[in-house]
C-alpha cells in the first residue's frame, strides 16, 4: 500500500484493538463498542511518528468468535493482515490476564517469523503496570503496558514500532488516487463486487445482511491509474437503524460518500430500484460526487429484449434526477461487466475534471439568449452578463446576472441542459448558480 511499511494490530476479540487503532491514527476511524466481534474487515490508515510514515491495520478478533461461517472469514482476514505486515502489535487484555486464546495467537505469531510487539492493554494507570509481568509466559519478549483508552504509554509504543520498521526507499511523486465508494443497501453484493474488481477475497463477504460495518479502503492500480476502493456498510432507512454499531456504520458510509470522487451505487438487479436506492443515489447527487449505477446479480436475470427494455425504462424513470449516471448490468459472481465498470470509473473521472473553454460558454449564453428570453421580475428583464466555469470535481458554473435572486431554478436547469449539450459530463452532476456582477 503506497510503499509504506505495514503494522497490524492483532489479538483475540474485545481486547481494545479498535480503540488502540483510533488512538494511534488520531481520529475515530474504527467502530468501538464494548462487545466482541464488532470489527470484521481489515481497516487501513496512515500514521506518522517522528518523521516515519507507516500504514496501520486494524483487524477482527482471532479465535473465540460465535458466528461460525462468518467467524472463519473474519479470522482469515486477520491472518491475511499478519502475512502482509512488516510489524505486528499483539494486543492482550491486562485485566483478564493470560487466556488460552492469547496463547494460541502467540503461537501463530511466533510461527509467522515477523517482528512482534507484545502490548498489554487496559492498564489505566502506572500502578497497574506490574500486572503486565504475567504475559512474559507467552514467550514474545518484554510486554509493554498501556491504556488505549486514555493514551498511557502509547508514545512509547509508537517509538518501538518505528524502531522496527524496515528502511524505505524514496518514491517518486504519483498522481492522486481516485477514491471510489461502493454504496448501497445491505446485502446487494457490495463486498462481492469489490472482490470481483480486485480478483481476490480482499474483504469479508457473507449472505448475512450487514456483514460490512466500517468503510474499508483498498488501494489498487488499473491501467496505470491509482484507485482506492471504499467498501461501505449498507444503508438502511433511518427508522430501521436500531443498534449503535449500525448507526455509526451508517455515519461512516455518509462520510465515505462525502470524501470520495466517485460513488458506485450497487442495486439488487432482480429487485430493481427501490425507494432506499433512490435515497442513497440522492446522497451522492447532493454531495456532487461522480455516480455510476450498477444493477448487480445479473446472472439471476433472464429477460427477453422487450422485458429488458421495460426494466431499463423503469430504472431511468425512478432515477431521473441523476440521468447523467451510466447504468451497468453486472454480475459480481461471474465477473460480467466488471472490467467495463473500471473503464467507466476512469471515464467519469475524466468527465469530472473537464473544463469547457470560456469562448464556448460565451457562445452558449449568446445562443441561449437568442431563443430563451432572460427571466423577468415585475416586467423588467434580468440582464445576464456571462457564464463562467468556476470549479471541477464537481463542475460548477456561475451565471453572472444583474439580479441573481430573480433567476428561477428552472432557468438554471435550462442552462445546465445546454451545458450538457456542449459536453455531457457523463457520470457527474453539475451545478449552475446565479451570482451578482462584481
Amino acid at each position: 500500500m503506497e510503499n509504506k511499511p505495514l503494522v497490524a494490530i492483532v489479538g483475540r476479540p474485545n481486547v481494545g484493538k479498535s480503540t488502540l487503532f483510533n488512538r494511534l491514527v488520531g481520529r475515530r476511524l474504527a467502530i468501538v463498542e464494548d462487545r466482541p466481534g464488532v470489527t470484521r474487515d481489515r481497516l487501513y490508515a496512515s500514521c506518522e511518528w517522528n518523521g516515519r510514515e507507516f500504514t496501520l491495520i486494524d483487524t477482527g478478533g482471532l479465535g473465540a468468535a460465535t458466528e461460525e461461517g462468518l467467524a472463519r472469514a473474519v479470522e482469515q482476514q486477520a491472518r491475511l493482515a499478519i502475512s502482509e505486515a512488516d510489524v505486528i502489535v499483539f494486543l492482550v487484555d491486562g485485566r483478564s490476564g493470560v487466556t488460552g486464546a492469547d496463547a494460541e495467537v502467540a503461537d501463530l505469531l511466533r510461527r509467522s517469523k515477523k517482528p512482534v510487539l507484545l502490548v498489554v492493554n487496559k492498564l489505566d494507570n502506572p500502578k497497574q503496570e506490574a500486572q503486565a509481568v504475567e504475559f512474559y509466559s507467552l514467550g514474545l519478549g518484554e510486554p509493554l503496558a498501556l491504556s488505549a483508552l486514555n493514551g498511557l504509554n502509547t508514545g512509547d509504543l509508537l517509538d518501538k514500532i518505528v524502531a522496527l520498521l524496515p528502511a524505505t526507499a524514496p518514491t517518486p511523486q504519483e498522481e492522486e488516487a481516485i477514491r471510489v465508494a461502493i454504496i448501497g443497501r445491505p446485502n446487494v453484493g457490495k463486498s462481492s463486487l469489490v472482490n470481483a474488481i480486485l480478483g481476490s477475497e480482499r474483504v469479508v463477504t457473507s449472505p448475512v445482511p450487514g456483514t460490512t460495518r466500517d468503510a474499508v479502503d483498498t488501494p489498487f492500480t488499473f491501467e496505470g491509474h491509482r484507485l482506492v476502493l471504499v467498501d461501505t456498510a449498507g444503508l438502511r432507512r433511518s427508522a430501521k437503524i436500531k443498534e449503535a454499531t449500525e448507526y455509526y456504520s451508517a455515519l461512516r458510509t455518509h462520510r465515505a460518500i462525502e470524501s470520495c470522487d466517485i460513488a458506485v451505487l450497487v442495486l439488487d438487479g432482480p429487485e430493481g430500484v427501490c425507494e432506499q436506492d433512490q435515497r442513497i443515489a440522492g446522497y451522492a447527487h447532493e454531495a456532487g460526487r461522480g455516480l455510476i449505477i450498477v444493477a448487480n446479480k445479473w446472472d439471476l436475470m433472464r429477460l427477453p429484449p422487450n422485458e429488458l427494455k421495460v426494466y431499463q425504462e423503469e430504472m431511468q424513470r425512478k432515477l431521473s434526477f441523476c440521468a447523467y449516471a451510466p447504468v451497468l448490468l453486472v454480475s459480481a459472481l461471474t465477473g460480467r461487466q466488471v472490467g467495463r465498470l473500471l473503464e467507466t470509473i476512469l471515464e467519469v473521472q475524466e468527465s469530472q475534471s473537464h473544463v469547457i473553454p470560456p469562448e464556448d460558454l460565451a457562445a452558449l449564453l449568446t445562443d441561449l439568449l437568442t431563443f430563451t428570453p432572460p427571466p423577468q421580475v415585475h416586467g423588467q428583464a434580468t440582464r445576464l452578463y456571462a457564464l463562467k466555469q468556476t470549479a471541477t470535481k464537481p463542475p460548477r458554473f456561475s451565471l453572472i446576472a444583474s439580479r441573481p435572486e430573480a433567476v428561477h431554478f428552472s432557468y438554471l436547469r435550462r442552462v445546465e441542459n445546454r451545458i450538457r449539450e456542449l459536453y455531457p459530463y457523463r457520470g457527474t452532476p453539475i451545478k449552475v448558480t446565479a451570482v451578482p456582477k462584481n
